[in-house]
């Protein structure tokens, strides 16, 4: 099982790097900041037997995983349908096949059910922009991210990945709301991941998260290590002290990165390259 989708600032990369820092044994694992679900795959193939339960804020995505639970089989007829009527076209209309369906996603998605919504979503995000999420005025403040290469083969989509996310979310609990909300799953020997949009970040995800939002993700932190929880927190460090300032007795560890979409330097002959960065885990005091 792999994430269904690209996901800017998803953890697939970081995986190995935090494997020293991850913990060896959990009843439940809490992620409050889902997104492309990179490090639920992790504890799902760590502990199939655990119980998940799963957040983010943005309800379409959301709707995607609750669609693949609940009702796979119209949510791959209806992804079907626009895999066949896609893959046969040349590029230049793809380009317009995209477009013309972004349009509709954005102004007559009333007419599709909560299912059709969410698969019609899906494949967007499969031949869009490299895993970027962008809210524009112009997509009546929905999915608007740019077309990708749209150089797909034979397949948009992995079938058998779709199926096997199918069994893996029976086993877990979905929610959209605030990030807070988690606390009331949480027990003693809960893995929790804290995974909010990073400090100046080149996205929000449609959501201003600003240093008081940042500061609630740190208490949380704290709240959730206090319940007996294993917690980690992930973020970009930005250089200017604020998660040094708000360490306390948790774990800071530092990884140098390198980011490739989105965050990326522009050079002097107007060109853009990928740009070296630095990311944090923040460990709750008494994961050792």
């Amino acid at each position: 099982m792999k994430p269904l989708f690209m996901w800017a600032g998803g953890k697939n990369k970081m995986l190995k790097k935090y494997t020293n820092y991850l913990p060896e044994q959990f009843d439940s694992y809490i992620e409050p900041f889902l997104g492309g679900g990179a490090m639920f795959v992790w504890a799902y193939k760590k502990n199939p037997e655990a119980t998940f339960f799963l957040n983010d804020v943005n309800e379409d995505i959301m709707r995607i995983y609750q669609s693949i639970r609940n009702d796979v089989g119209n949510f791959l007829t209806t992804l079907d349908k626009y895999q066949e009527d896609f893959l046969p076209l040349s590029k230049p209309e793809r380009k317009k096949f995209y477009y013309a369906l972004r349009q509709e996603h954005a102004y007559n998605y009333q007419k599709w059910t909560a299912t059709e919504e969410a698969a019609t979503l899906y494949f967007l995000m499969k031949t869009g922009f490299n895993g970027i999420w962008q809210i524009n005025k112009n997509t009546n403040g929905r999915f608007g991210t740019p077309s990708g290469l749209l150089n797909q083969k034979d397949k948009v989509y992995d079938y058998d990945n779709v199926m096997e996310w199918h069994e893996a979310l029976q086993k877990c609990t979905l929610i959209s709301g605030d990030f807070t909300d988690c606390l009331e799953y949480a027990q003693p020997n809960s893995f929790v991941f804290l995974d909010p949009p990073y400090r100046g970040s080149f996205t929000q995800y449609g959501v201003d998260f600003d240093d008081t939002l940042q500061q609630r993700v740190i208490k949380l932190l704290n709240d959730l290590t206090s319940a007996g929880c294993h917690v980690m927190m992930s973020n970009r460090d930005v250089g200017d002290g604020f998660f040094e300032s708000r360490q306390g007795d948790n774990d800071l560890v530092y990884f140098d990165v390198t980011y490739t979409a989105g965050r990326r330097k522009k050079n002097t002959d107007g060109t853009h390259s990928a740009k070296k960065a630095r990311e944090i885990l923040m460990i709750g005091e008494h994961n050792g």
